[in-house]
């Protein structure tokens, strides 16, 4: 794999799809990442609605129109993300009719009427992400938001967003093949290469008759049956002479992408070298195209074989190739050699077609506590795997036509090698796991096994102990230690040593997998270890099945600690030689008050062993 391919993201991180700016990267080339989203505008009509629209743009962060509804719209249309009108849909509608263009690019448009009672999602309810907009809003008023399109109303997710969160872009004859989607037909699927799609909420079939779903970076002549999805496969290199216009840096690559038979929507992004970082003409061209350029120092562009290497662009900007090196390097397979025109030169890499894997945590138990961006992944994703338990938990964030894989406890290994088995062949995989994925949990053995020719992201989520740790009251307050004191994988001696270091530091300590029906004798061991160094009234906590329906929740001493109510869903958190018992809860202080008990109270006070479920 040619270097500096690794960990290229989509063109668009963000739900509008906002195009990336510029990057200058001096050396090797780092992931060229979307930039903040642009802004979303609040335009009101009257004096109530502006009291509604401030409102509005404090919470969104949005920016808060002066002008004329009229001249605010206009003025924001072809730079906002979204646009948030607070006026009747009657008027919103004739004002923004002049502006419209085509969906996949217009903002999304919000209507909220003056008293905040409704969100319409007006235009752009997929594309501009104005459904998601509307819902947002209804949350923070109390509001109704009213969403018509019809993938919303049936549940399913609408085919001009599926990819989406993978930096693919749809066309073709989406509202046609979306409405036979609807109907219950079936539907083929096609990739040019396996770049993940996600869920398709259809059947497939192998039926030459059904409409065509196809993953292509081509030009291919369009029908009324087929809707292309285009993968951000193309890199494209531009260098140039000194003062290029933007007009001759893009009829070049139009006509380049053109003759190559290759799709626009494709291009991933703009790479040159580093001394046109404030060259205008390739900036500019590039901007209007909607793509980010990302600048390579010389160096690196002079360590990558080319097929039309040049003293003169040697004696230039100290690489013998602009175009093609930059293409190749953060392409990989040469598509178009460098052509040129008066100023300029312009070569086109495709970038290899990457699965992706998604280590997602699901959190402790509760709804509430699995984060967005968890459940953004797991609708995203074409195959969710895990121990059975969970996949069962996140079955419900899922998309039609997703796959779930459910596996036993002991399987860790067998889940993590499907699991890179399945994006190395070019699907969206979600691999689960409750609390924190990176906390004792499934991401430390599958990123060992992983190499660098998938994307992986990791889905932070609420472990047990920060669980736990809530429900207790604020037993972390101040320095603290997770230690598992299972020893199926780790020598009881290096947890011992461990323990001791944790106890003799004075740090607070939640204790993972504490004790199943063979492994009984580790817990006590421990307390004898932490009595040692700590009064036997240290407040500890146990918490059962922390925000699950079983929940049980029980405050005692590190003395009167009853190994035998505890078990493997069971989290035992001790506190420091600082930690009391104020109000029924559990407290280590952070340092900011004084530490006496201002009652003279002992540590713990009579609500020792008292049980709270």
């Amino acid at each position: 794999m040619t270097p500096g391919t690794h960990g290229v993201e989509p063109r668009h991180a963000d739900p509008h799809g906002t195009p990336n700016t510029s990057r200058h990267v001096a050396g090797d080339a780092p992931t060229p990442r979307a930039a903040a989203p642009g802004p979303i505008v609040v335009v009101a009509a009257s004096p109530t609605g502006r009291r509604l629209a401030a409102e509005l743009a404090e919470h969104l962060g949005a920016r808060l129109a002066d002008q004329r509804p009229s001249e605010a719209i206009a003025a924001a249309w072809d730079h906002a993300d979204a646009l948030v009108l607070i006026m009747a849909t009657g008027a919103a509608v004739r004002l923004i009719a002049p502006h419209l263009d085509d969906k996949r690019t217009d903002p999304g448009v919000v209507c909220v009427d003056d008293h905040g009672r409704f969100a319409v999602a007006l235009a752009g309810g997929h594309e501009g992400g104005a459904n998601a907009l509307a819902d947002r809003i209804a949350d923070h008023l109390g509001a109704t938001p009213v969403i018509t399109t019809a993938s919303e109303l049936t549940g399913l997710p609408s085919l001009g967003t599926l990819g989406a969160r993978f930096g693919i872009r749809a066309e073709g004859a989406l509202a046609a093949v979306g409405g036979h989607v609807l109907d219950g037909g079936a539907v083929r699927l096609e990739r040019d290469a396996p770049w993940p799609l996600g869920p398709v909420p259809a059947t497939l079939t192998d039926d030459p008759g059904a409409p065509l779903l196809r993953v292509t970076d081509r030009v291919v002549p369009a029908d009324d049956t087929t809707v292309l999805y285009r993968p951000a496969s193309l890199v494209i290199g531009i260098g140039s002479s000194r003062g290029v216009s933007a007009d001759e840096v893009g009829d070049l690559v139009d006509a380049v992408l053109a003759d190559a038979g290759l799709s626009p929507l494709a291009v991933h992004t703009v790479a040159t070298v580093d001394a046109k970082a404030d060259e205008a003409g390739i900036h500019d061209a590039a901007a209007t195209r909607g793509w980010s350029v990302v600048c390579l120092s010389a160096d690196l562009l002079s360590g990558v074989e080319v097929p039309n290497p040049s003293q003169i662009v040697r004696d230039a900007v100290g690489t013998p190739s602009v175009a093609e090196a930059a293409a190749l390097h953060l392409g990989g397979e040469l598509l178009v050699e460098k052509r040129r025109s008066a100023m300029a030169t312009v070569a086109i890499a495709r970038r290899p077609a990457r699965g992706r894997l998604a280590l997602v945590s699901l959190g402790p138990g509760a709804d509430d506590l699995t984060t967005p961006r968890a459940r953004d992944e797991l609708a995203a994703a074409e195959v969710v795997i895990g121990y059975g338990p969970y996949v069962d938990q996140a079955a419900r964030w899922t998309s039609r036509g997703a796959e779930l894989e459910r596996y036993d406890l002991g399987e860790e290994i067998v889940r993590a090698d499907r699991a890179l088995h399945l994006a190395q062949a070019g699907r969206a995989v979600a691999l689960v796991g409750s609390g924190d994925v990176g906390i004792y949990a499934m991401a430390s053995p599958t990123l060992e096994r992983a190499g660098d020719d998938i994307d992986v992201v990791v889905v932070p989520g609420v472990t047990a102990a920060l669980a736990g740790s809530a429900l207790l009251g604020a037993p972390f307050g101040h320095d603290h230690a997770y230690i598992s004191l299972s020893d199926l994988m780790t020598p009881w001696e290096r947890i011992r040593t461990r323990v001791e270091a944790a106890a003799s530091a004075d740090l607070a300590i939640a204790f993972y997998n504490p004790r199943s029906r063979d492994r009984d004798w580790q817990l006590a061991e421990a307390r004898e270890i932490l009595l040692a160094h700590r009064p036997a009234d240290t407040p500890v906590g146990i918490v059962r099945d922390a925000e699950r329906p079983a929940q049980r929740i029980t405050l005692t001493t590190l003395t009167e600690l009853d190994v035998t109510q505890v078990q493997m869903t069971t989290l035992v958190l001790i506190g420091t030689t600082r930690t009391r018992i104020i109000g029924g809860r559990m407290v280590t202080p952070r340092g900011y008050a004084a530490e006496e008990d201002p009652n003279g109270a002992s540590p713990v006070a009579a609500a020792s062993g008292e049980a709270r479920s």
